[in-house]
C-alpha cells in the first residue's frame, strides 16, 4: 500500500536530485513581487516591511543583505523560498549619492517603487533629485509616495476619526506622466465631505498639500499611514495599513498579486512560532505547484505537483516534530492525492486550449496544495497536543481550507 501511495504522489517518478532540480527551475518562474524602498533612514521603511510580512523588527534587521554599494535586499520568508522581495536604498543623504548603479541593478526587476517620507519632513532635496532619475529611467513603473508618522502633526492625540484618507485618488489618465497631478484626500478635497476630520490639524493639512505639490508628476499614488507599536497607545496602531496594501495590490501586475494577498494569511496565523514558520512554506509550495501546473503540456506536471505536495507534508511534519510513517502519509495525502490525480486527468486535455486549461490547472494545483498544507498544520498541531483526530475531522478541515483557497484565488483573478 505504501509503495502504491508513493507512486501515486510522484516518488516513483522523481528522484531526490530530479525533484530538487525541478524545484529550482520553478523557483525562478514564480512571480515574486519586488518592491524598491526609497527614502531617508528613519522614514519608516522597515516598519512598512514589518507590517506587510508580519515579521519582527529583529528578523527584518538580520535579513537584509548587501545588494549594491548603497542598497540591501530582503527576501521574505527566505532567499531560498521567497514570496516577496524588498530592495532598500541606504545611500540617500550621503555625499555624492548617484542612483545610476541602483537603477541599472533594479530597473528591470522591480515592480513598484515605495517612496517613504515622514509627512512633516520638508528637507527632501536629496530625495527629489534621484527620484526624477528613477522616474525617467522607467516612467511606466508605478511609484507610491507613503507619508508616514502622521501623529507628529497632532502629538498626544488619537488619529482623526472618521479616517479622512479612505480614497486614494489616481492621476488623470489623459495627462502625460510627467505632468499628471496626483490627488490625495487632503484638506483641499476632503474637508467639504468631512469638515471635522482634519479641521483641528492645520499643520497636517499644510504638510499634505506641500508634499503633494513637491512630488507632483513623480508619483502615482499618495498614501498617508501611521504604523506604531501597540505600546504607544494609539487605538489604531496600523492606521492606513490596509490602504497601503490595497494600493500595492492594485499597482502590481496581475500575476504578482497572489503572494501579497496571501501574506494576510501569514499574519493571521501567527498564533505560535510553528504556525509562523509553516505558512510561508505552504504558500511557497502552493505557488510552486501552480507554476508547475501551468505548463502548456498535458499530464507532464502531475508527478511534479504530487511530489511537491509530498515534500510539503514531510516539511510540515518535521516542523511540528511529528515523525512521518506510512500510515500517517496515507491518512494525510491519500484522499487529497487521489482526488487530485482524478482532477488532473480530467482537466489535462484542456491544456490544448490556450490559457483556459492552464489557468484552471494552476488554480486547482494551488488550492489543493494550500488546503493540504493548512490541513496538515491542523492535524500535526492536534497530534502535538496529544489528540488523534479522526479521518472525518481531517476531511472536514481539509474541505474548509479548500473552500478558502478557491475563494481567495477567484477573488484575485476577478480583480
Amino acid at each position: 500500500m505504501f509503495d502504491r501511495i508513493k507512486s501515486l504522489l510522484g516518488f516513483g517518478s522523481l528522484s531526490d536530485e530530479q525533484f530538487e532540480r525541478k524545484r529550482q527551475e520553478l523557483l525562478k518562474k514564480i512571480p515574486v513581487p519586488v518592491f524598491w524602498l526609497f527614502g531617508k533612514t528613519g522614514s519608516g521603511k522597515s516598519t512598512i516591511v514589518r507590517f506587510i510580512t508580519g515579521s519582527t523588527q529583529a528578523e527584518i534587521g538580520n535579513g537584509f543583505q548587501p545588494q549594491t554599494k548603497t542598497s540591501f535586499r530582503y527576501d521574505f520568508p527566505s532567499s531560498s523560498q521567497p514570496l516577496v522581495r524588498f530592495l532598500d536604498t541606504r545611500g540617500l543623504g550621503e555625499s555624492g549619492y548617484d542612483p545610476k548603479e541602483d537603477i541599472e541593478s533594479f530597473d528591470s526587476s522591480t515592480h513598484v517603487v515605495i517612496l517613504v517620507v515622514r509627512v512633516m519632513d520638508h528637507a527632501l532635496a536629496e530625495i527629489v533629485d534621484p527620484l526624477r532619475k528613477i522616474r525617467a529611467a522607467r516612467p511606466t513603473r508605478p511609484i507610491v509616495l507613503v507619508l508616514t508618522c502622521l501623529h507628529e502633526a497632532y502629538p498626544f492625540e488619537q488619529h482623526p476619526n472618521p479616517d479622512p484618507f479612505d480614497v486614494i485618488r489616481k492621476p488623470k489618465t489623459d495627462a502625460p506622466a510627467e505632468t499628471s497631478q496626483v490627488k490625495v484626500d487632503t484638506a483641499a478635497n476632503e474637508l467639504g465631505q468631512r469638515p471635522s476630520s482634519l479641521a483641528g490639524h492645520p499643520s497636517l493639512q499644510r504638510s499634505l498639500r506641500e508634499q503633494e505639490e513637491r512630488f507632483s508628476g513623480l508619483v502615482d499614488r499618495i498614501v498617508p499611514i501611521d504604523l506604531t507599536p501597540p505600546e504607544e497607545g494609539f487605538e489604531q496602531p496600523n492606521f492606513g495599513g490596509a490602504r497601503l496594501e490595497e494600493a500595492l495590490i492594485e499597482l502590481l501586475p496581475a500575476a504578482y498579486r497572489q503572494a501579497l494577498i496571501h501574506l494576510d494569511d501569514v499574519r493571521n496565523s501567527l498564533r505560535d512560532l510553528t504556525a509562523k514558520q509553516a505558512m510561508p512554506t505552504i504558500l511557497t509550495y502552493s505557488s510552486l505547484a501552480a507554476t508547475s501546473a501551468a505548463s502548456p503540456l498535458p499530464w507532464v506536471d502531475i508527478p511534479l505537483v504530487m511530489a511537491l505536495q509530498t515534500r510539503l507534508i514531510y516539511l510540515l511534519a518535521d516542523l511540528y516534530d511529528q515523525k512521518m510513517n506510512a500510515g500517517l502519509l496515507v491518512k494525510m495525502a491519500g484522499a487529497v492525492g487521489g482526488r487530485l490525480a482524478v482532477k488532473f486527468l480530467i482537466k489535462a486535455p484542456l491544456k490544448f486550449i490556450p490559457f483556459v486549461g492552464q489557468t484552471a490547472n494552476a488554480a486547482m494545483a494551488f488550492a489543493y496544495t494550500y488546503s493540504l498544507g493548512k490541513a496538515c498544520c491542523w492535524y500535526f498541531g492536534e497530534m502535538k497536543d496529544g489528540h488523534v483526530p479522526s479521518t472525518d475531522d481531517l476531511n472536514r478541515v481539509w474541505a474548509e481550507q479548500m473552500q478558502h483557497a478557491v475563494s481567495v484565488w477567484r477573488e484575485n483573478k476577478s480583480e
